[in-house]
């Protein structure tokens, strides 16, 4: 059997999401939780504008996903430590032979066992949405996250040597045994490293470098790529590492998509992207960071590489504040 995960562009079944429960990423105070609460509800009912969602809750948040969901959005009860979907839940796959599905079921560790982090739950949630998807489960060793690969959807991937060779995720890992496994579970044949990610998710609370804040395939040949123009933001000097990794390793044409002006908050330079975004069937959610004027510039060129979507977008401030942004959010299911 050869699987392989389509490029996110693909006609999508649905998409999946977690809704956030008590713990570290809801906040301590009242007011904390609902603003996450209301961020990640907003993203999963404007999808549902486009195309089925479904909502994996905690039963102890169960009542506040009733109130802030829309009617058109699926809930299913599991149990939750976090909700960060692109990365505990699985990553969609077809075999183009059989046609058949299935869900890739990483080994989640807590993004490489951080000591804020817990993940026992977290941990099973793969195998509850396959099940729950009805496709095949496709377990592996790779300790690795959904938000840590990005693919063409023809072999291509995009991973950063930071994630997948982290020795505190696969210290035994080499780039061969990286590539075979994504060879076997994805369908990679030509994987592309780049060196790092991002200076604040290098941080507490950070993933130490997910390819998702970074770079992604708008189609096969263009890649976009966040752009960070200011010299006052450490990323000023991240980001041409980056673009040269993917210049001398693909062919793909570049456009950057630029940061917004904000360059920190109370927790030091901000990790602000319009890469992190979620395409959908007909739409693509673009995160606003509450900037007219750059919001309205990622939007253009959001709507120039995916013609024939609209683009929507929904303020993600609050879910960086918390560690990541609209794509870390949600995971798409291939049409079947």
């Amino acid at each position: 059997m050869s699987w392989r995960m389509p490029a996110e562009t693909a006609p999508q079944e649905r998409t999946w999401m977690a809704f956030p429960r008590p713990g570290v990423t809801l906040g301590d105070d009242a007011a904390s939780a609902e603003a996450a609460q209301v961020a990640w509800a907003t993203t999963a009912n404007t999808i549902s504008e486009h195309q089925p969602v479904t909502v994996v809750v905690d039963p102890v948040a169960r009542a506040d996903a009733d109130r802030l969901l829309s009617s058109g959005v699926t809930v299913l009860e599991a149990p939750l430590d976090d909700a960060w979907m692109r990365d505990i839940g699985p990553t969609f796959v077809v075999d183009d032979a059989t046609g058949r599905h299935g869900a890739v079921d990483w080994v989640f560790n807590g993004w490489g066992a951080n000591a804020w982090a817990t993940w026992t739950r977290d941990a099973e949630v793969a195998r509850f949405v396959a099940d729950a998807a009805g496709v095949e489960r496709i377990p592996s060793l790779l300790v690795n996250e959904g938000g840590a690969v990005h693919t063409d959807g023809s072999g291509t991937v995009l991973v950063t040597e930071t994630v997948q060779l982290d020795p505190r995720r696969n210290p035994h890992a080499d780039r061969t045994r990286v590539e075979d496994e994504l060879g076997r579970t994805i369908g990679a044949t030509d994987v592309v490293w780049l060196p790092r990610g991002l200076t604040r998710d290098d941080g507490a609370l950070g993933t130490r470098g997910h390819v998702d804040m970074v770079a992604t395939f708008a189609s096969p040949d263009v890649v976009l790529l966040h752009a960070q123009p200011d010299p006052g933001h450490p990323d000023h000097l991240v980001m041409p590492q980056v673009r040269r990794a993917l210049e001398q390793q693909t062919g793909a044409t570049i456009v950057e998509l630029p940061a917004p002006a904000t360059l920190a908050d109370d927790g030091g330079p901000v990790d602000w992207n319009y890469v992190n975004h979620v395409v959908v069937n007909g739409a693509v959610i673009a995160c606003g960071f509450g900037e007219p004027r750059a919001d309205d510039r990622a939007r253009g060129i959001l709507a120039d590489v995916y013609p024939g979507r609209q683009v929507h977008t929904v303020d993600a401030r609050e879910v960086f504040a918390r560690g990541g942004g609209l794509h870390c959010i949600t995971q798409q299911q291939p049409v079947r």
